[in-house]
């Protein structure tokens, strides 16, 4: 099943009193390109995230977001490190005896001494694992949106694959009436200058006209291509390249069937295959 490049998804979860929210949205990118923006607290997070997601995506430029928010008794309150507050002020003390001045500190200066206060923060390994199994759920419902827009664009994909078949029959059938026609108008000049013809001249200036304007290679390149563009389809692995390349080909061969066209109909035709494959080359764009 293909997958869109394209998708959003978000977990949410509340473990030890945090609520934890995964959002996970992507655009298109020729390589997977992953952005991870993490609280300052869970920053440790950050190869384990990136690790998940290498693993099970393949391409698209994928922003992932962790928020948390936690209650009031993890998040509120202050502790004193009564232990460093008395080392601190014990250095006050042998400091007031080799001063001249001596004086008694500030507690607001007691408490912006580091360590002293420490306010109530998230500890990291006891948030990891389920952090980390929040993302896999992300992660999960992110493929699932990107293979449901996968399932829609094979299914747009797929109706121009039939609609290019279509086409390439019509141009098929035309070849005939477009050869007999060539062969017609150039009778109807020799006859307009009133000249003898030289049949054996006028047949070679025939079958030359007729491989000048021979297209059947390539509508069985067409033909092909599209067979292939349906095998790639059903695949499991990210085809979004395969599929590019064959778009590529594809519009090769209508350039160069509308190239050779000397019917009004077949250019027609060479011009409705390349609006079908522009479209098609479109959607791929979006394939991962």
């Amino acid at each position: 099943m293909i997958r869109s490049m394209t998708a959003f998804s978000r977990a949410s979860g509340e473990f030890s009193g945090t609520a934890l929210s995964w959002e996970l949205r992507s655009v298109n990118h020729r390589y997977l390109d992953i952005q991870v923006r993490l609280p300052e607290e869970l920053r440790g997070l950050e190869p384990l995230a990136r690790e998940s997601m290498t693993a099970r995506l393949g391409r698209g430029k994928l922003e992932c977001q962790l928020r948390y928010h936690a209650s009031d008794t993890v998040s509120q309150g202050f502790q004193v490190d009564r232990a460093r507050l008395q080392a601190l002020l014990q250095a006050y003390r042998d400091i007031e005896q080799v001063v001249s001045e001596p004086g008694t500190p500030a507690i607001m200066d007691l408490m912006r001494w580091p360590g002293v206060i420490e306010e109530n923060v998230i500890v990291l390994q006891e948030i990891k694992a389920p952090a980390l199994t929040l993302l896999d759920e992300a992660i999960d419902e992110f493929i699932a949106s990107r293979e449901r827009e996968g399932a829609r664009i094979a299914d747009m994909l797929e109706k121009r694959c039939v609609a290019i078949l279509e086409q390439v029959t019509i141009s098929r059938q035309l070849i005939p009436d477009v050869q007999s026609k060539i062969r017609s108008k150039l009778l109807s000049r020799l006859d307009e200058l009133d000249v003898p013809a030289d049949s054996n001249r006028l047949e070679q200036e025939l079958v030359f006209l007729a491989q000048k304007t021979d297209v059947d290679e390539e509508l069985d390149r067409l033909e092909a291509h599209i067979s292939e563009v349906r095998d790639v389809l059903k695949r499991k692995e990210p085809v979004g390249r395969r599929l590019d390349f064959l778009m590529q080909e594809l519009n090769r061969e209508a350039n160069t069937l509308g190239s050779k066209s000397a019917d009004a109909r077949t250019t027609a035709a060479a011009v409705e295959l390349k609006v079908l494959i522009e479209q098609m080359r479109e959607q791929v764009q979006n394939i991962e």
